[in-house]
């Protein structure tokens, strides 16, 4: 069973930014497409980017777009999510998760998915 840990969270200014990471365990990390989604208090959870096996295709949401990056280093088994311009109804936990197929297509919905991480959480201040 894959074991994922998110990184670099925090509190930040609004326009402000972070980077976040998260880690896996194992050896077929660079088989699996992986996601970032995120839950706002009182809210659903929420998709917010995804990447491919290979890192060679990326899709990010529409609320997202142009501000978050979403990239991986499979020699590191790490997957990123770059924040930039962040704006105050961005605070949320962000959770990285790994698709359930092996070299599969993009995910973009949460059943897709068999294994999280426990989550960073990201607060950005007005």
């Amino acid at each position: 069973q894959v074991h994922l840990v998110e990184s670099g969270g925090g509190l930040v200014q609004a326009g402000g930014s972070l980077r976040l990471s998260c880690a896996a365990s194992g050896r077929t990390f660079g088989w699996y497409a992986m996601g970032w989604f995120r839950q706002a208090p009182g809210k659903e959870r929420e998709f917010v980017a995804v990447i491919d096996w290979s890192g060679g295709s990326t899709f990010v949401a529409d609320s997202v777009k142009g501000r978050f990056t979403i990239s991986r280093d499979n020699a590191k088994n790490t997957v990123y999510l770059q924040l930039n311009s962040l704006k105050p109804e961005d605070t949320a936990v962000y959770y990285c998760a790994r698709d359930k197929r092996p070299f599969g297509p993009l995910g973009l919905h949460s059943l897709e998915y068999d294994a999280w991480g426990q989550g960073t959480q990201v607060t950005v201040s007005s």
